[in-house]
């Protein structure tokens, strides 16, 4: 896998609501979950893991939309209402990308695929580490670490 160039940007399909990334992601992956495949229209999400602070909207102002918890809030463009990332709570200082709202998508590949307990059976995503629904906390150190290294390998 290669790195993403920075930086780098996207936008939702209207280009109403634009974002740069400068900082490479955390970790990719793709979530098979019913409510992801509902959200997204799709078999499953796609997701880039950036770390907040390499991560800003540069033009509009995203709604919450989907999940609206305390702790999780997924953001959209308030025109074509395309879910572009998620935020969290302080604990989890990083976003949720949608990766295809990138405008060069050309170097993603999901690193982990999560929910496949909930994967419908002709969805194929090629990633290298599989969880029937969310790696434990202890895991994450290993696959980020895991995903860093497929990086320098390029």
């Amino acid at each position: 896998m290669r790195p993403m160039t920075l930086p780098a940007e996207g936008g939702c399909r209207c280009g109403g609501l634009r974002f740069r990334v400068t900082r490479q992601p955390i970790v990719t992956s793709a979530c098979h979950c019913t409510g992801c495949q509902r959200m997204s229209g799709s078999a499953f999400s796609t997701t880039a893991m950036i770390p907040l602070d390499g991560f800003a909207v540069i033009a509009g102002t995203p709604v919450i939309g989907g999940l609206k918890g305390p702790d999780i809030h997924h953001h959209h463009c308030p025109d074509c209402h395309g879910w572009v990332f998620t935020t969290f709570d302080e604990a989890r200082p990083f976003v949720n990308l949608r990766a295809v709202m990138l405008d060069d998508t050309a170097w993603f590949a999901p690193f982990i695929e999560t929910y496949v307990s909930e994967k419908l059976p002709w969805a194929q995503t090629g990633a290298p580490h599989s969880y029937p629904k969310f790696p434990s906390p202890e895991e994450y150190p290993g696959l980020i670490a895991g995903f860093a290294a497929t990086l320098k390998e390029s």
